[in-house]
């Protein structure tokens, strides 16, 4: 029973956590066992293993036991995600010897935060001295060209490069690799290369007229297979790079055109033709352009993983990255299909380090089994690409999600990515927003922090390494550091 305070006597709570422990390592076994077909390397059985029991942890409701252990001044298991095992062993020798049911426990070995680190650094550059977490820089496409650029990058504190391949081509990459590995040695610095494949992301493919005014909340336009079948007096048309999409349309789905800045309903549909009713756009309205993707939550898109240009892009990508995004990853036989194309473009060579890019719902569900899939036969990452994903599964949802796969990812021992307008308004106009300083602390619980392209680029990858530092002495992921605080020193503190 219970004291006043509706704490359980330190016997009742070593039954509990033992009991608790039992479960978990029956059922992480069971999950493990299920697994075994992708385990190929031997070196991630140990991280499967304690994701296998982390995930077999957090099918209990644990909330009602945490502040319990917290009143004994004992660990809540709220900061176990990369040693679940040891852990819930020190926790229940512990218990069982305040409880007089045991000898106290030997002092624990040091958490194994080594394989995290030792991924950090082999996917997003090493670094002896400065931020923890590393900083990725989007180039534009003037790092091919501009001699200045991508020194300057890695003079601000970048670490990684990212490369998408939805833009520019194979000789533009080459010489932005090219001059970033000569850059990188000059500087005595480590600076890896991430190359996205673009992916079968869906995407306007033309609209009509050519200057299509500004669409308002209530007004329509077409998502056409044709646009020469647009009549006088139609509302603005568009045509999409994936014409077949149109047949999965149905009246009330709702779709979203340009990650999320216009969302619109679907009030009917014909043949080869789907007219939709804007419900979301910012006052002064949003124009229809090409090459804007689309989305379509919570529908499961038919269209492989792989495209024609990004089979042919892994001929270059193979050969210049250090490690490959994979965009619009969902099913584990995405994984596998990507590893035997890489594989065959580096017969001899070793496995070339995979990202998969979080940006579905879809993504999301299977996420344990796509970190097994891949992580089981090669160094792995995982990019929370919130841009797309906060469209498909919503914003609130979003804020969840986030934290899921920052926990899901360190019991995986799996480095994460936090991804998608970082400082957005700092890249594009020189200036922070408020919001956007708190994302970017947010971002030092992961091993790398994303910026995207932008005319004050260099002077963000400086902000955010200032960010990052100040943030590592009060933060490790997500446990607290506590530094001594400078901010009031004993002479301001006198009335």
């Amino acid at each position: 029973m219970a004291d006043d305070h509706g704490i359980p006597p330190v016997h009742a709570l070593h039954a509990r956590i033992r009991t608790l422990a039992e479960a978990v390592e029956a059922s992480a076994e069971a999950i493990l066992a299920g697994w075994a077909p992708a385990l190929a390397d031997p070196a991630f059985l140990p991280s499967a293993r304690n994701l296998a029991r982390y995930l077999a942890l957090r099918r209990h409701d644990l909330t009602a036991l945490q502040p319990a252990l917290a009143a004994y001044g004992l660990s809540s298991l709220g900061r176990c995600e990369a040693h679940v095992g040891e852990t819930l062993r020190a926790l229940t020798g512990t218990l069982a010897c305040l409880s007089g049911q045991g000898p106290c426990p030997p002092a624990p070995a040091p958490p194994p935060a080594a394989p995290l680190r030792r991924l950090r650094d082999t996917l997003f550059g090493r670094r002896d001295h400065g931020p923890a977490t590393r900083i990725m820089a989007t180039l534009p496409s003037e790092a091919a060209t501009d001699p200045a650029l991508i020194p300057s990058l890695i003079a601000a504190g970048m670490d990684c490069a990212r490369i998408n391949c939805a833009h520019d081509g194979p000789e533009a990459w080459g010489e932005m690799v090219a001059r970033l590995r000569r850059a990188a040695e000059a500087a005595g610095r480590d600076c890896k290369v991430l190359m996205d494949i673009a992916g079968p992301k869906l995407r306007l493919a033309a609209v009509e007229p050519a200057h299509a005014p500004k669409l308002r909340r209530g007004e329509r336009f077409a998502l056409v297979a044709d646009l020469a079948t647009r009549a006088p007096g139609d509302p603005p048309g568009a045509t999409l790079a994936q014409p077949e999409i149109l047949s999965l349309l149905s009246p009330g789905m709702t779709i979203w055109v340009d990650d999320g800045k216009l969302g619109a309903r679907v009030v009917e549909v014909g043949p080869s033709r789907a007219v939709l009713e804007v419900t979301h756009a910012k006052e002064g309205g949003k124009r229809l352009k090409p090459e804007k993707g689309v989305n379509l939550p919570g529908v499961a898109v038919p269209i492989p993983p792989l495209t024609a240009k990004d089979l042919a892009d892994l001929d270059h990508v193979a050969r210049l990255a250090d490690s490959v995004g994979f965009s619009f990853v969902q099913r584990p036989q995405d994984v596998a299909w990507l590893a035997r194309e890489l594989d065959a473009r580096r017969p001899g060579l070793p496995k070339l380090p995979i990202v998969l890019k979080i940006e579905t719902g879809l993504a999301v569900k299977n996420l344990p089994r796509l970190i097994v899939q891949g992580a089981g036969e090669r160094p792995l990452g995982v990019m929370i690409a919130r841009g797309d994903l906060a469209v498909e599964i919503g914003f609130p949802r979003l804020s969840e999600i986030q934290e899921e796969i920052l926990w899901l990812c360190e019991a995986a021992h799996v480095p994460v990515i936090w991804a998608t307008e970082v400082f957005a308004s700092l890249v594009a106009e020189g200036r922070p927003s408020r919001a956007e300083t708190t994302d970017a602390a947010m971002a030092q619980r992961a091993e790398c922090v994303m910026l995207n392209k932008g005319p004050h680029l260099v002077e963000a990858v400086a902000v955010m390494a200032d960010v990052l530092r100040r943030m590592d002495r009060h933060m490790a992921k997500k446990t607290p550091r506590l530094s001594a605080l400078s901010s009031w020193p004993a002479e301001a503190l006198a009335l």
